[in-house]
């Protein structure tokens, strides 16, 4: 059974598919990672050979996990994984070769890109998977959180407008237009934001 097969049949695992990009220029590594990897959670695997069509991947959709084989045809790679963890939530490894490591690891480091040195064992490709996969659902959560704090927001903005509606059409005191919007929610067994929608509704036809 291989390290993957052991994660997936985990009772702590909850099962999720986590959409990958491989970025490699050699064949070889290429086709061993696809081998590795399909054996797993992760689909779907995309695999590109230079930065070029990395960036492409990456612009028509977003991906969980980001493996990236320095070096390639067109760039190191290391700049691409750096923008890939500053402007996504895609969680990134960058593998390097003996002589290189120590430099990329500290040009990379502070920006959450994981590092492996090459020549890096399945067994290492597969623990830093399981990283990968940590990592990514952290991010999920703080996404979630992010979503959250914006819909509160939104509904605190929706709220406002609707007390002000009901302040220059009803006369009321600011005070007064929050008890009516938080009792009518309280009435009806909906959030304040239906309440709110639906004075927007009435006052600004």
């Amino acid at each position: 059974m291989t390290p993957i097969d052991r994660l997936l049949r985990s009772s702590a695992f909850e099962y999720r598919a986590y959409s990958t990009l491989v970025l490699s220029s050699s064949e070889k590594i290429r086709e061993t990672l696809r081998a590795l990897l399909s054996s797993g959670p992760f689909e779907p695997i995309t695999i590109v050979d230079n930065v070029a069509k990395a960036k492409r991947a990456v612009l028509d959709n977003p991906y969980d996990l980001v493996i990236v084989d320095t070096p390639l045809a067109d760039g190191f790679g290391d700049k691409f994984a750096i923008d890939l963890c500053n402007d996504t939530h895609s969680a990134c490894l960058l593998l390097a070769r003996s002589e290189h490591y120590e430099d990329v690891y500290a040009k990379v480091v502070h920006h959450g890109v994981f590092t492996l040195q090459k020549p890096v064992s399945s067994a290492a490709i597969v623990s830093a998977m399981e990283w990968m996969i940590a990592s990514r659902e952290r991010l999920r959560k703080l996404e979630r959180k992010a979503v959250s704090v914006e819909e509160k927001m939104e509904e605190i903005r929706l709220v406002n407008r609707a007390k002000w509606l009901l302040i220059d059409n009803l006369k009321m005191t600011e005070s007064d237009a929050h008890r009516y919007i938080e009792k009518q929610a309280m009435n009806r067994c909906v959030p304040k934001r239906e309440i709110a929608q639906s004075i927007l509704r009435t006052y600004q036809q």
